[in-house]
Order: C-alpha cells, then sequence, then structure tokens
C-alpha cells in the first residue's frame, strides 16, 4: 500500500509520536532537489574535504530512523518506522550514513521506486553532518540514475542547498517519467572528497 501510495503522489506521516494513525498527504506545492542544482558552500566544502569521516548506506537502516526521529516534535511514529524497515527489507528504503571516530554523525533516509527517490528524513549530530550525508546522496542518486529526488516540502535548509518547489501537477509529471526509469541505490560506491567536489561542482 506504501509504495502504491508514493507511485501516486501521496506519502503517509503521523500527526505525532505517540499517535497511532496514519495519513496520507498530497501536498499543492511539492519540494524537490534538481540533481545538477545541489549547492555547496565554502564551509561545506571545507568540511567535505577534511575526509574525516566515512560514508556508509544501509549498514544502519533503522538507527538512522531513529535519530531521524529523535526530536521533540516528529511526524515517525512506531508503525511508520515498522513499515520503513519493511520497505528496507524487501529493497526499497535506503540510507546513506555520515560516520565519524566509529558513531553515526549524520545521516539521511528515503524510500526508491524506479528512478525516483522519495527522501524521507534526515539527522545530524555535528555540524554540517546532514548536508555532508545529502552531498554525497545528490552525487549517489545522479551516478546511479535517479531523475527524481523528491523531498516532500521545501524548508529553508533545504532551500538553502538547493531545493525548489513545484506545481502539483508539474511533480505528477515528473514523478510519472521517474517510474518508468530504471535507477539502484546500492550499485555506485561512494567516491573520494576531492572527487565529489570536483563532479558537484562542475553541475552546480
Amino acid at each position: 500500500m506504501m509504495l502504491s501510495g508514493y507511485a501516486q503522489g501521496i506519502f503517509p506521516m503521523a500527526a505525532g509520536r505517540d499517535e497511532a494513525e496514519l495519513h496520507w498527504v498530497d501536498p499543492r506545492q511539492r519540494g524537490i532537489f534538481p540533481l545538477d542544482k545541489f549547492h555547496i558552500s565554502r564551509s561545506l566544502a571545507r568540511d567535505i574535504r577534511r575526509g574525516n569521516y566515512t560514508i556508509r548506506t544501509n549498514t544502519a537502516f533503522s538507527e538512522v530512523v531513529r535519530l531521524c526521529a529523535a526530536r521533540p516534535e516528529t511526524w515517525i511514529n512506531a508503525p511508520l518506522a515498522a513499515l520503513y524497515d519493511r520497505l528496507h527489507a524487501m529493497g526499497h528504503a535506503h540510507s546513506l550514513e555520515m560516520w565519524q571516530k566509529g558513531a553515526l554523525a549524520g545521516g539521511v533516509f528515503g524510500v526508491t521506486l524506479g528512478a525516483a527517490f522519495f527522501g524521507e528524513s534526515m539527522f545530524s549530530t555535528r555540524a554540517n553532518g546532514s548536508k555532508i550525508a545529502l552531498a554525497y546522496l545528490v552525487d549517489r542518486l545522479r551516478q546511479a540514475g535517479f531523475t527524481l529526488f523528491d523531498t516532500q516540502f521545501l524548508t529553508p535548509h533545504l532551500a538553502s542547498l538547493g531545493a525548489v518547489e513545484v506545481p502539483r501537477a508539474v511533480y505528477l509529471g515528473m514523478l510519472a517519467r521517474a517510474l518508468s526509469g530504471r535507477a539502484e541505490f546500492i550499485a555506485p560506491a561512494a567516491p573520494a572528497p576531492h572527487s565529489l567536489l570536483q563532479r558537484m561542482t562542475q553541475t552546480s
């Protein structure tokens, strides 16, 4: 049912951590990341260039979801977290993780269908942690052949990195084209910091 919902342009959310029910959401304006427009600031480039971290995928999926929900207000309740785990087991949900000194320092997770990546949430326990994870995620999506990075809503944080809003009708057209494509999230390896910056700055 969840995959069918994503394919129709809707997604589930809970009203709060302690709410038992899930609700389908269908925004009039949809947040997306144009994959060739990711903005890397000087401070972010400096942190990426340091390379004092390790990028991994799908090694701590459930923990990434838990950390994304570990905030005063969240739309991720226990039933939804369990559904994400099931989608992960099916190969339709993935995490990209930034590790530092043996601990998770940032990460993002989402759902994949065709050549669409539906970004769900991200977290950070260090400065620029989630931004570093997003930079590597965008590069991975581009290299793997994804054509749509759906962020659901546009926040000031995402806008500062290049995300934009599109009307529902435009989004549905983009979604239809992405669903007809094929991409493999786990295919490309994480590049070295200098390679990432070179690729990203050539197109952004």
